[in-house]
């Protein structure tokens, strides 16, 4: 009988009377595409790392973008090409693997302010009216293109008189988009 007490009581989980997070459950969906599974390109796309939705956090796929909107190319030229393929709805292959988008349909990436600071993306919706999985997401696909980042940061405003913020994607992002991505201070010139 005390050997029977001592397995179950051996199984290492404690209980407790407060909530305690644990992250997300473990999910059996693989969130990787097969390798036989490529992109389809033409000559004057690349391929661009989008971060989508799947088993609670944020996992890079590449999409064709055209060529002019690749690294160093104009911000807004870059930003409206990884909108577009951010919010596109996952082909199959992508949703059997688990992945899924967050981000708006209709929301649309602009020109800057002339009082707006360096590198500041004006959206047609307020950054903190996105749903966090959708504001990190964004954040993220624009961290991985350098004529997008600024000082370390994505620096987005939206339609309304608020000042633009400096968004980070962190290893922390990546993990729990769920979490309120937290802006970076911006510096004023």
């Amino acid at each position: 009988m005390l050997a029977a007490v001592a397995l179950a009581s051996g199984c290492g989980i404690r209980t407790t009377s407060v909530p305690v997070d644990a992250g997300a459950a473990p999910s059996r969906v693989p969130c990787k595409l097969p390798s036989a599974d490529v992109t389809t390109r033409s000559p004057e796309s690349v391929a661009a790392p989008v971060y989508l939705v799947c088993a609670s956090q944020l996992v890079t796929v590449d999409r064709p973008v055209p060529s002019g909107a690749a690294g160093g190319a104009d911000p807004l030229v870059a930003a409206r090409a990884l909108l577009h393929q951010v919010q596109q709805a996952p082909p199959e292959t992508e949703r059997r693997a688990g992945f899924s988008t967050a981000v708006p349909a209709g929301l649309r990436v602009e020109n800057p302010r002339t009082d707006d600071p360096a590198g500041t993306l004006r959206l047609s919706s307020q950054p903190e009216d996105l749903s966090a999985e959708a504001l990190a997401q964004l954040v993220c696909t624009y961290a991985e293109n350098e004529a997008l980042v600024t000082d370390g940061s994505v620096v987005l405003g939206g339609p309304g008189t608020y000042p633009p913020r400096g968004y980070l994607c962190t290893s922390q992002t990546k993990s729990r988009p769920q979490d309120v991505t937290t802006p970076d201070v911006l510096k004023r010139d």
